[in-house]
């Protein structure tokens, strides 16, 4: 929508504004609680070591790290049954792959079955905030609501049918629950875990070009953000450099794509209102091509996208929340290890972790913020939700973007005489997963796996740990489609 909205030069009503944001933050916060507990966190925790632990011993411990009130050795107790329970019945689903005694796994029994128990509560908590999206967005996923000038949502506080104030309490409702279980669990396991792994602060760091989008814009033109975002080079927080607007050309003018290596027709290098996506498969290429991926450049280098990025760009613009809660998490850590770890250790795979619960920690006071903008500004007699589009004939050209779970998203567009005539999207696993550039540079996933250690060679889980902490999704960097309209795969949901 942001793209097209930048082509027609169109203001979104405030009302817009927030509820969008909204419907971001949620989303963004259930994403990073799945990610570090349901995606990340059994790279790091030993489920069949849990099966041992100490069910007081345990309690004690997670009362000693936090007020968390479901710390409890009844709720503990009961976690270590449920998962008992599962491996007796011999059917361990998702669970049945993990490198489980692997050598790299090095938690006490005890630390295993917090984190396990804090596992099985996530899958409640990112349910509660995920309903948010369902309630502004019509649904989840694929929300119903965006449309190009703002949002369908209608306001009426006197409408049942409507956005109305029981519906606006209900959301504040489940924004307060998930702020709990995000400051008072999240925040405290992803520091024990950086303590406990401390060497893995030593591994992962890669490219060090930071790219992040200031996002959750505050009034009608994106040019005032809630969230601050931008440039790093070379991981000086220095020099870092803001985007400042939906229409700055400092983003708008550096970001190409190279298919050197990738498997499309051509090597060009081109800004992306200039490409095409046209597949021409060569098999794997040493030296060539091999891979689907675009690779995506920023000021002609690769550039690492994702919560790191955003916590280290919005830790440089001086955004208060992000400060606290980085140098809460780095402070904990320091007090495990009984040594100063400082903001340079995010630069790491355990690194990319924290900042990801950092950045949901931040995220979730944002969600307060943006909730109480929305209140009072339809207190303020405003319910105005959408500014009708009107498409000129001729060509024009615009950009949007947006600062995803998984890093900046960026859509592209020429328009001519109302109609799509390119669009590309730029998203947050390509600028990661992309392959060597046009310069042959790395790309952040390549880069990030060099010296990283491996113990057992059948058993790469120390691969599995740095590309996770990445929170890869390759359906969103490529799309697969048969030029002859063959069926290629078919999914029944059950």
């Amino acid at each position: 929508m942001r793209s097209v909205e930048n082509a027609l030069g169109m203001e979104i009503p405030l009302n817009a504004q927030y509820i969008r944001n909204m419907i971001m933050g949620a989303h963004a916060v259930h994403d990073h609680i799945v990610h570090f507990y349901h995606l990340c966190a059994l790279d790091w925790v030993d489920i069949v070591s849990a099966l041992s632990a100490d069910p007081k011993a345990t309690a004690k411990l997670g009362q000693s790290l936090s007020p968390w009130k479901r710390n409890s050795y009844e709720e503990i107790k009961g976690a270590q049954q449920r998962l008992q329970t599962l491996v007796d019945s011999g059917q361990l689903g998702i669970y049945g792959s993990g490198y489980w005694g692997h050598p790299a796994m090095k938690l006490k029994p005890e630390v295993n079955l917090l984190a396990a128990t804090h596992y099985l509560q996530a899958l409640e908590y990112q349910r509660k905030i995920n309903n948010v999206v369902a309630i502004l967005g019509s649904k989840t996923p694929h929300i119903q609501n965006v449309a190009v000038g703002g949002v369908s949502n209608a306001i009426n506080l006197d409408s049942p049918d409507t956005l109305n104030m029981e519906k606006l309490f209900l959301i504040k409702t489940l924004i307060a629950e998930a702020n709990d279980f995000v400051k008072q669990v999240a925040l405290v396991d992803v520091a024990a875990v950086g303590a406990f792994y401390a060497d893995w602060t030593g591994y992962g760091k890669g490219v060090t070009n930071y790219l992040s989008a200031p996002d959750m814009p505050m009034d009608t033109k994106g040019t005032d953000f809630a969230l601050p975002g931008g440039y790093i080079p070379g991981g000086d927080i220095g020099k870092f450099t803001p985007i400042k607007s939906f229409d700055d050309p400092f983003f708008e003018d550096n970001v190409k794509e190279s298919i050197k290596h990738s498997w499309y027709d051509g090597e060009w290098n081109r800004h992306p209102y200039k490409e095409e996506t046209v597949p021409n498969y060569t098999d794997w290429q040493d030296d060539g091509k091999y891979s689907w991926v675009k690779s995506p450049t920023f000021l002609d280098k690769p550039a690492q996208v994702g919560p790191l990025a955003n916590v280290l760009c919005m830790f440089a613009a001086g955004h208060k929340p992000t400060q606290t809660y980085a140098t809460q998490v780095l402070d904990t850590v320091s007090s495990l290890v009984g040594s100063k770890v400082g903001v340079d250790a995010l630069h790491s795979t355990i690194g990319r972790i924290a900042a990801r619960v950092i950045r949901c920690a931040v995220l979730n006071d944002t969600l307060e913020n943006q909730w109480t903008a929305l209140v009072n500004n339809i207190a303020s007699g405003d319910t105005t939700t959408f500014n009708p589009p009107s498409f000129p004939k001729g060509e024009i050209q615009g950009f949007g973007y947006h600062e995803a779970p998984r890093g900046i998203l960026s859509h592209w567009i020429v328009i001519d005489n109302g109609k799509i005539k390119n669009y590309q999207a730029v998203v947050p696993s390509t600028w990661n997963a992309g392959p060597r550039n046009a310069n042959d540079d790395l790309g952040p996933y390549e880069a990030a796996l060099l010296g990283n250690p491996v113990a057992e060679p059948e058993k790469p889980l120390e691969v599995l740990r740095t590309l996770h902490s990445f929170d890869p999704c390759l359906a969103c960097a490529i799309h697969m489609v048969d030029k002859n309209n063959n069926e290629i795969v078919r999914v029944r949901a059950l």
